[in-house]
């Protein structure tokens, strides 16, 4: 059998660098319309040319890698993505930090009441030994640098080097939760957590990482509405309370295929609107979504992962 490798030559980086005038020039080469050349100025010097390049890529020509841009494309129309996309960012982020102060309460309850407060000490407790020790000097090292008044006082009232997880726990990251929380034994605490939020724990551990990456993804700014999200969470086989049917979309490439939407924004919409109507049932988060969606009517929800008939989900009727 005869085996033939194509090796790609790679070349050198070697375009330079533009001032603000000559980038604005480049746009308005490519096709792009800029009707106020101050405030687009203004904007790449502020915000970046390459940042805002994620928001003018929707709207140029196929093939994309022309750089072209579709007739009637306008800077305005990509400055209105960027704004979409960064307030979308901010209502996912502060309704996360809902689920996550949710989540921490309960997974340390059940868990310090049936093994003890310092049940997060316990390698009896996980499965993977080399896992819990990464996860437990993380733990330690946030709790150095910690200057919360509660640690302080902790330390300085008792002999235990440790406090409890309630505690420590309240400084750790919505990461180092959905680490040890997948490093559990399968057992009764791990499924009564999951449980507790409707689902299966296999499927809750997967919800917790990609709530985890989706809390970076924000906090650090990055393209949200239209990503093809790097992790799929798990789709619930039988959630015990209301979330969605719909979940495949059809190829724009190829009509007889179908591409499933849980790595979708959609899919960690409904994710979220699901955990807080578990714990916060009077929360107001579709209705915040929707009112986002009408401040930006140009918003393609295809785009974000909307399937057909989305509006007779029993998660959002």
């Amino acid at each position: 059998m005869n085996f033939f490798f194509v090796l790609v030559s790679k070349k050198p980086y070697k375009k330079p660098p533009l001032n603000y005038s000559e980038q604005l020039k480049q746009l308005k080469k490519r096709g792009l319309t800029v009707n106020n050349e101050p405030k687009a100025l203004h904007l790449l010097e502020n915000i970046s040319y390459y940042r805002l390049s994620a928001y003018w890529y929707p709207l140029l020509e196929s093939p994309k890698s022309a750089h072209k841009f579709k007739e009637g494309s306008t800077f305005k129309q990509s400055f209105q993505l960027y704004c979409f996309d960064r307030e979308l960012r901010q209502l996912i982020i502060n309704d996360l930090e809902k689920i996550e102060v949710g989540v921490r309460a309960k997974l340390t309850y059940i868990l310090a009441y049936t093994n003890g407060p310092n049940w997060y000490q316990d390698q009896n407790l996980f499965t993977d030994l080399s896992k819990f020790q990464k996860s437990f000097d993380k733990l330690k090292a946030e709790l150095d640098r910690s200057d919360e008044d509660f640690i302080k006082s902790f330390n300085k009232k008792y002999s235990d080097p440790l406090p409890p997880s309630w505690m420590i726990f309240e400084i750790s990251s919505f990461g180092a939760l959905s680490h040890y929380y997948s490093n559990l034994k399968p057992g009764k605490s791990k499924r009564e957590i999951a449980n507790y939020f409707g689902l299966d724990d296999r499927t809750f551990m997967s919800w917790l990482h990609t709530l985890t990456y989706v809390r970076n993804l924000c906090a650090h700014h990055s393209r949200f509405w239209n990503k093809r999200m790097r992790i799929s969470p798990q789709i619930p086989n039988s959630p015990a309370n209301d979330f969605i049917t719909i979940l495949n979309l059809p190829s724009p490439s190829d009509p007889n295929k179908k591409w499933r939407i849980n790595d979708r924004a959609y899919f960690i919409i409904c994710m979220i609107q699901y955990l807080l109507n578990i714990i916060n049932p009077n929360n107001t988060f579709a209705i915040k979504i929707e009112e986002l969606l009408a401040k930006y009517p140009m918003i393609d929800r295809k785009a974000i992962g909307y399937p057909e008939g989305w509006d007779k989900e029993p998660l959002w009727s």
